[in-house]
């Protein structure tokens, strides 16, 4: 199996990669000195040692969801849910890094 990185699937690697590449071949200055003058091999190559940063952002059913829930709560249900949201973002927040589109 092929190594990329910190990154979970190959599928969001692509993605990083592909927009890290467009970044790089509007002008921004690689993160790395790499043998490849490929933009494309570069912008890989970054991704792979964790330079890039990027975020998870949630969908919109999934922030309906959470709104559905708390409508037709009581407040102590509706604290618990706001909870379990805090822990979620916490725990999202160690995660998270921010690629600029």
């Amino acid at each position: 199996m092929k190594s990329y990185g910190d990154i979970d699937s190959k599928f969001r690697y692509v993605i990083l990669a592909s927009k890290r590449a467009k970044q790089l071949l509007k002008g921004e200055k690689p993160k790395v000195k790499s043998k490849s003058k490929n933009l494309i091999r570069v912008a890989e190559e970054e991704v792979k040692k964790g330079l890039v940063d990027y975020e998870f952002l949630q969908s919109e059913k999934e922030e309906e969801k959470r709104s559905q829930k708390m409508e037709g709560s009581t407040e102590e249900e509706t604290q618990e849910v706001e909870t379990s949201q805090k822990k979620e973002t916490s725990e999202e927040t160690k995660e998270k890094k921010k690629v600029k589109s």
